[in-house]
């Protein structure tokens, strides 16, 4: 079964509309670790808007499962990530002032950022892996992140899950099995997140059997606030346990 990786993003944004520690982001990670979570995500920008580095560090000492750290490897982030020592980071190629991530990174061109990239975070003993769009990357590039020493690929679900609303999904999620497939094949690990939910989740598993980890925060976090924390992750766990 894929790990359930929850991000608690939206947790701190609540916190932040208001000031002061309330939800306090460690506290609310524990329920929903409690409840059946395998890891917790953050994704700390530059201004802060959300997941602050204070609260990084305090998850990695106070939590039992892995840490998973997204963001673009800025010399800051990398000294932050290095010394805090997650399980995995995810690179991202996001500029400063996006909303969210919404592209893979493009491999060609950025041969020698991304491999001294991967080096410095392999050598903290750091499990590092790359956002990538299925539907842009190639099989020479796949190749190229191997062989820089990267453990795995996360595919960029967001055209996956506009197809399964609109039900056109059949051409879009090939692509998807295509390139989870050539990853598997050159021994890459296979990560997904964004946009999926608990509409098009268990269908993206079942088909996905190379699927070794889920990053949802969005979603998860506008179902908890109907169902609460607890139901919600085992929907979730649910829709992954059909795969």
């Amino acid at each position: 079964m894929s790990i359930l990786s929850v991000n608690v993003n939206k947790v701190a944004t609540l916190r932040n509309a208001r000031g002061g520690d309330r939800p306090n982001v460690l506290q609310e990670s524990l329920k929903i670790i409690s409840f059946g979570a395998q890891g917790i995500t953050v994704h700390p920008r530059p201004d802060g808007r959300h997941i602050r580095w204070p609260d990084v560090l305090e998850l990695k000492d106070n939590i039992s499962v892995e840490l998973n750290i997204e963001g673009f490897p800025s010399d800051e982030f990398l000294e932050k990530v290095c010394e805090i020592e997650p399980r995995q980071c995810t690179l991202v190629p996001d500029p400063p002032d996006v909303l969210t991530s919404n592209a893979g990174w493009k491999v060609f061109g950025n041969e020698e950022f991304l491999a001294s990239t991967i080096s410095r975070l392999k050598g903290a003993g750091i499990r590092v892996s790359l956002f990538v769009d299925p539907h842009e990357i190639n099989t020479k590039e796949l190749l190229a992140l191997r062989d820089m020493g990267a453990d795995r690929i996360e595919m960029y679900t967001e055209s996956y899950a506009v197809a399964h609303a609109e039900e056109t999904v059949a051409e879009v999620l090939s692509v998807f099995q295509n390139c989870a497939q050539l990853a598997h094949s050159m021994g890459l690990g296979v990560n997904a997140g964004h946009d999926l939910n608990l509409d098009n989740l268990a269908h993206f598993a079942e088909n996905i059997p190379e699927l070794k980890e889920v990053s949802i925060g969005h979603a998860l976090v506008c179902d908890a606030l109907h169902y609460g924390w607890e139901k919600t992750i085992a929907l979730y766990l649910d829709c992954l346990k059909q795969s």
